[in-house]
């Protein structure tokens, strides 16, 4: 039965099917208890809790079978799995580790890369760095200036996304298996701490596997149909509607690249602008659009998402936002330009730094911070994370309108 749930998964991987969404899940291994013989497992930002039985199939992501999971450091917390639960929900059927059938990481000596925000006026492979253009990491003064506006601007807003002193402010969570770890941590966080707008509400809509390839056609009848409709059972499971919808933050990646650079980067970036594209057309309120960019990737054992990958995702951010500080019609935020095609678009946490070597805001990774495969974070990794987002949107000025509790006068 086992041997069916590889092949399925797989083939759902490959071919971009939703088939697999329904019996084979993913998630990732929170905590286990070899006492008990059980383990959970985050899922969407919901933890759930397996047994593991003596029928229950373990494998690792080459495929071998791992006889001794809770002794052999095979259910490890942090570790992305593929799991497919028994008829009552409780017990587990199969569970694999890793996101398919990955080759292993390429090798690559990632030694020199340096973070975006450190690059000053040095370049890579002919494009210079920074998070806007020229190298310089400060917003350009014309788009930093509307992104103030617009962060006033946001009120809370009813169901139907008519201002209402009842309303709520709606910041929703785009993106992959990384994503929905991060901001499912981000969200703890975040609404434990009494500094936090009591308006705002964090939905986290990023769901694993759901790759930027994935999820930019809402409409493909596929997966970007799937993905988007989990959002809807998600916002109104927290209560809220796309309408209230005004602040989202993406992070997103394609699964097992290998186009060299630009290309894969280049890929990114078209793809995340018809994301943002159909979000507009989604979202009628939604006003700002936080992007960040992938987090270190040298500790990767698959070619899920390596490096030098990573570290390039970053230009597709950068190279998005660009085109709209340029002025691209397709992607027209500002009413008073002509036809609005898409939310205004700004960095938000920048994420890379080069393994243990800090950045320039002191964010550095150890490989304690992610799970066996060296991609998805661990709780550790998850939590320092979040703390990073948190610590920029309370000091944001284009967050701190909307996302800090007001000051009493």
């Amino acid at each position: 039965m086992f041997r069916a749930f590889g092949a399925i998964a797989t083939f759902a991987l490959v071919a971009g099917l939703v088939v697999a969404q329904d019996e084979i899940r993913r998630g990732t291994v929170k905590s286990t208890d070899a006492a008990k013989g059980t383990v959970t497992i985050t899922v969407g930002g919901k933890d759930e809790t397996f047994t593991v039985t003596g029928g229950t199939r373990v494998m690792g992501a080459d495929g071998k079978v791992i006889a001794k999971p809770f002794e052999d450091k095979g259910l490890s917390p942090g570790s992305a799995v593929m799991f497919k639960a028994d008829k009552d929900g409780k017990g587990l059927v199969g569970l694999k580790f890793g996101a398919g059938n990955q080759p292993p990481a390429p090798k690559f000596d990632a030694s020199k890369l340096k973070p975006l925000t450190g690059m000053g006026t040095e370049k890579y492979q002919g494009h210079d760095g920074g998070l806007y253009a020229g190298g310089k990491n400060e917003r350009p003064k014309e788009h930093d200036d509307a992104g103030l506006a617009l962060a006033k601007a946001i009120r809370p807003l009813d169901a139907d996304g008519k201002p209402a002193n009842t309303g709520k402010v709606v910041m929703l969570a785009v993106g992959m298996s990384n994503a929905t770890q991060a901001f499912s941590t981000f969200k703890r966080t975040a609404d434990a701490d009494k500094e936090k707008h009591p308006d705002l509400i964090l939905v986290d809509g990023a769901q694993g596997g759901m790759t930027a390839a994935r999820i930019k056609d809402p409409n493909d009848k596929a997966s970007g149909t799937k993905y988007w409709e989990v959002v809807d059972q998600r916002l109104k499971a927290g209560g809220v509607t796309r309408e209230q919808v005004q602040v989202a933050w993406i992070k997103q990646a394609d699964a097992g690249p290998n186009q060299g650079f630009p290309k894969y980067a280049e890929t990114l970036r078209d793809e995340l602008r018809q994301i943002v594209q159909a979000m507009h057309k989604r979202f009628p309120n939604l006003k700002i659009v936080y992007l960040s960019s992938r987090t270190y990737g040298g500790y990767a054992t698959t070619g899920l998402n390596p490096e030098p990958y990573a570290f390039e995702s970053g230009f597709s951010v950068r190279w998005l936002i660009e085109e709209q500080t340029k002025g691209d019609k397709e992607l027209n935020f500002d009413p008073k330009k002509g036809d609005v095609k898409a939310p205004y678009l700004l960095w938000g946490p920048y994420l890379w730094a080069n393994g243990t070597t800090k950045n320039s805001e002191g964010l550095a990774y150890e490989q304690s911070d992610y799970g066996n495969d060296g991609t998805h974070p661990s709780p550790a990794g998850q939590k320092k994370i979040a703390e990073h987002m948190l610590k920029f949107f309370m000091s944001d000025a284009t967050a701190k309108p909307w996302f800090m509790r007001p000051t009493k006068e």
